[in-house]
């Protein structure tokens, strides 16, 4: 028999941070805000991680060679490889430590209080709840260049993509992970194809095919400098992006104090592997410049033929897999935030199936609208922005946790310690820097959304936080704790 998620019981005492309050809240508050618990094992959760993050391998990354060339996106590449790495290993601990839907909002929340956990959590959201637009653009473009169902108009696909995923998930998680699971796997063998097709044609003149400018320090491997290995960590991002959404299924997970840090340590480690391989030989095959400006890129590093058609396919399922994943993770810090009270508790009421309805469809809602600005662009941006900004919030959560409670019981513990997740800190600094060196418009648009969540918290909801809420609890009997030392 396996154990569940070990949760804190309901405890009287509100979270005592300055300037946050709460209510009491009517008999059966949470059980009509309940998840599925215990339906994913360490291989969903890995499927999971895998599953948000494999649309960046086939397209997205590769209009990196146009700011770094192959050289600076190659540094970029392994730079933010670290960076994911080593906050991958920091959020295993975490995940472990406090396994709640609240993913990074709950490490934040028990390190930083209510405003660090509020700022965490809502990064998270706008991260995840502009993602799936984005990606739901490009799925329009597949399907339109692919001829599928004679559709022109992209505008429909969108719509049906968002009704169809978001009512798989709200039929129950072990359903949706399953099919998401699935839908990945196609899209992992889709890679394996292309790079069995794109090693023949590897010509390693093709990566150096972009003529170097009059940047400081630019040569053929660097043809924009060393500043353009900065200027491409945003699209070394890609490669990445999402794979921190696995805390986030703690409270469905099976046994999550061993199942979550297996999980996330797996999925990184085949992201990383895919990472290189691709940016190498789909470059290699098809040449810098061509790839830099390609919106499939690895169909444009193969010739024409069978192989060619079939990589264009999966490639789509790769942009599915993605998509699916993050509805849930978006889902998820929607219920979390909105179960303490966060955000407006209606968001977080459960289905008869253990789904929060309103958490998939309102973000859902919001997505789509998006889709319809057509600025796909600029919307991945908005979301990298996003992720960096919690990237930072975590990565300081697990070093004043680390130092704050050096008793909290840690199932799994971080390789390196404060160190790994200091290097991830810095790395994660300078990857928010770079999005204003890339798109600057895109990071404003982002900064006057989280002001806008912001500003909610401030004038509404920190007065009308939930005690009883798990990740509340959590802090609640931290800071009882404090008091009895």
């Amino acid at each position: 028999m396996t154990a569940e998620p070990q949760l804190p019981a309901p405890a009287s005492a509100p979270p005592g941070a300055p300037g946050s309050s709460s209510e009491p809240v009517p008999d059966g508050y949470l059980g009509r805000r309940q998840l599925r618990t215990g339906t994913a094992g360490w291989v969903l959760l890995a499927g999971l991680g895998v599953a948000a993050v494999i649309s960046g391998d086939y397209a997205g990354w590769n209009f990196g060679l146009a700011e770094g060339g192959f050289g600076g996106l190659l540094v970029a590449t392994v730079l933010m490889g670290v960076m994911y790495t080593a906050m991958v290993f920091g959020l295993a601990e975490l995940g472990a430590a406090l396994p709640t839907a609240g993913g990074g909002y709950t490490f934040a929340r028990r390190a930083l209080g209510p405003w660090g956990g509020y700022a965490t959590g809502v990064a998270v959201l706008i991260e995840y709840a502009i993602a799936p637009a984005a990606i739901a653009t490009f799925i329009g473009g597949y399907v339109e260049s692919l001829g599928l169902f004679g559709i022109t108009d992209g505008w429909w696909i969108y719509l049906a993509v968002y009704g169809l995923f978001i009512g798989i998930h709200l039929l129950g998680v072990g359903e949706a992970l399953r099919v998401m699971l699935a839908i990945a796997a196609v899209a992992v063998v889709g890679l394996v194809l292309f790079l069995l097709g794109a090693i023949p044609g590897f010509d390693a003149a093709n990566l150096t095919d972009i003529a170097p400018t009059d940047a400081t320090g630019a040569s053929d491997l660097l043809p924009f400098g060393i500043m353009g290995i900065w200027a491409a960590f945003p699209f070394a991002i890609w490669f990445f992006l999402a794979v921190e959404c696995v805390p986030l299924a703690a409270e469905e997970a099976r046994d999550p104090a061993r199942s979550m840090p297996r999980g996330i340590v797996a999925a990184m480690g085949v992201l990383a592997v895919l990472a290189i391989l691709m940016l190498v030989f789909t470059t290699g095959a098809g040449g810098a410049q061509l790839i830099s400006e390609s919106a499939n890129p690895p169909v444009d590093g193969l010739e024409e033929g069978t192989l060619q058609t079939v990589v264009n396919y999966m490639g789509l399922a790769g942009l599915v897999a993605s998509f699916f994943s993050i509805v849930y993770a978006y889902s998820r810090q929607t219920f979390a935030l909105s179960r303490a009270g966060y955000l407006p508790r209606a968001l977080s009421v459960t289905n008869s199936r253990k789904a929060p309805v309103l958490a998939l469809v309102v973000p859902g809602v919001i997505g789509f609208l998006l889709t319809l600005t057509g600025q796909g662009a600029v919307l991945l941006n908005m979301a990298v922005f996003g992720a960096t900004v919690s990237y930072v919030l975590m990565m300081v959560s697990h070093i004043v946790l680390r130092r704050r409670e050096p008793e909290l019981e840690r199932p799994y513990r971080t390789p390196g310690g404060t160190a790994t997740t200091g290097v991830a800190l810095v790395l994660a600094a300078l990857a928010v820097v770079a999005t204003f060196l890339v798109d600057p418009l895109a990071a404003v648009l982002t900064l006057g959304a989280y002001a806008l969540f912001l500003a909610y918290f401030a004038l509404y909801s920190r007065h009308h936080l939930v005690a009883a809420a798990p990740e509340e609890e959590f802090a609640a009997l931290a800071a009882a704790e404090d008091e009895l030392r």
